[in-house]
């Protein structure tokens, strides 16, 4: 029997992370993965793949409607679908390919297969059992099934599907309008689909602060996104080579293609938990403490199978936390400084407190906002869209929220993330110097905007 001091189930952002961690702090380590790919849905078919088809779809709508106001001329645009969706998948076997390298370097051990608990302890992968001292599940998530949805994997499908489609469907429906939804939406409906997104709520991005949401929405709109929100889908399936959703109260949308994006939930089938003593909630989640320990000794879960944003990053904090736990006896994330990102056109990003959450708390706040449109730099690429939002507490001018819609949003709000972490106040950033011309000033303007103090508006 094989035996190591740390056994890592999964080789997601999580996963494989916490194995090198655990290794380079000395840790007999290995990782079971059941995809020959390592990466987890994240690198294979999610975050990575979907990105590299956004930059793809944002340049051929770019080089159809923008250039020439950059003094660019060009003759006809067409779209080379295959060669598009090949640039994807290189991206995504040069990084599958990075992980392997990594795990080579720092020693982790590798088992290929379906994990499955036969003891508190012990691992069966196929035929073979591994005994460890230690033991983080971290076998990520897998996409909602809604009840009436008939998935054939091709007409109607989830994100994984939409990833790959052969050509641009006509009319392509998105059941669920959060990131992913809208996401896989922007690439088609750039590429020339129409894009219907069906959302139960009465609003897209939920969770999202609402300011910043509602602009996405009517931008969207702009774009040409038809949104029917607070609608029901009761029914979806093919009928001679078509997609039929069935909605309450409505007739019937019949479309080429269905993406079904309403949420993710916990994958821990096949792990035969219950022959390690662990238990999940009614959401199918693992219970863990602040160190991530399950109610077992020696069994730690992190990631999507825990409570928590489904976050490729999160997951990475809690891989890293988890080792060092267990390395040092001290392990912690700090959850109000992890970030969301949505990469649309533009894009949106945000941490920490919504303006409505502060409401709900009765917390005393300040807001600082500020246009892109005032900023030299988002001039200078066109892109003149959305704005900076600063929340910060009334009394100590500590930050305690910052949402940004527009341009390279995803990579400014790392200067908030920052912020949060250290505990910085709106002074801070209003002192600290940046760059010009760069985006980031939007974000010192916000600062100064708290105290009706902005600069350049």
């Amino acid at each position: 029997m094989k035996t190591h001091d740390l056994l890592v189930i999964g080789a997601g952002p999580g996963g494989y992370v916490c194995a090198i961690r655990g290794a380079q702090l000395g840790l007999n380590t290995a990782c079971i993965e059941k995809n020959p790919r390592l990466g987890g849905t994240c690198l294979r078919v999610g975050c990575i793949p979907s990105k590299a088809l956004l930059e793809s779809s944002e340049r051929f709508l770019e080089a159809k409607n923008s250039l020439g106001q950059f003094g660019v001329k060009v003759g006809e645009i067409e779209l080379d679908l295959p060669t598009m969706l090949g640039r994807k998948d290189e991206i995504v076997k040069g990084l599958t390919d990075g992980i392997a390298f990594l795990f080579k370097k720092n020693k982790v051990a590798r088992y290929q297969g379906e994990a499955q608990f036969v003891g508190p302890n012990r691992v069966r992968v196929g035929d073979e059992e591994i005994e460890a001292k230690h033991i983080v599940i971290a076998s990520g998530s897998k996409p909602s099934v809604l009840r009436g949805i008939e998935f054939d994997y091709d007409i109607i499908g989830t994100s994984t599907e939409a990833l790959s489609y052969p050509t641009v469907p006509q009319h392509l429906v998105v059941i669920g309008g959060g990131y992913i939804g809208l996401e896989l939406g922007s690439v088609w409906q750039r590429l020339g689909a129409k894009v219907t997104v069906l959302e139960f709520l009465p609003i897209i991005l939920p969770g999202m602060d609402r300011e910043i949401a509602d602009e996405a929405f009517k931008i969207f709109k702009k774009q040409g996104f038809e949104f029917r929100l607070s609608t029901k889908v009761t029914s979806a399936k093919v009928v001679d080579g078509k997609a039929v959703v069935e909605i309450e109260d409505g007739e019937p949308i019949t479309a080429d293609r269905v993406l079904v994006a309403a949420g993710r939930l916990p994958n821990t089938d096949g792990l035969n938990l219950e022959a390690a003593g662990i238990a999940i909630d009614e959401k199918g989640r693992i219970p863990v403490d602040s160190h991530f320990k399950t109610g077992v000794a020696g069994i730690y879960a992190i990631g999507d199978v825990i409570a928590g944003p489904m976050l490729a990053h999160k997951a990475e904090e809690e891989g890293v936390a988890v080792v060092e736990g267990i390395t040092s006896g001290y392990a912690h994330v700090n959850y109000d400084a992890i970030p969301g990102v949505a990469y649309t056109e533009p894009e949106i990003a945000g941490v920490g407190k919504t303006e409505e959450q502060l409401k709900e708390a009765g917390v005393e706040y300040k807001k600082g906002v500020f246009p892109m449109l005032a900023n030299g730099r988002a001039r200078a690429l066109g892109h003149t869209e959305g704005k900076v939002k600063l929340l910060a507490d009334a009394k100590t001018d500590r930050i305690l929220g910052v949402h940004i819609i527009g341009p390279r949003a995803g990579d400014l709000i790392a200067e908030a993330v920052a912020a949060l972490e250290f505990g910085a106040t709106a002074e801070d950033l209003r002192r600290t110097s940046h760059a010009h011309p760069t985006l980031s000033e939007c974000m010192k303007e916000a600062a100064f905007a708290a105290e009706s103090k902005a600069i350049h508006i």
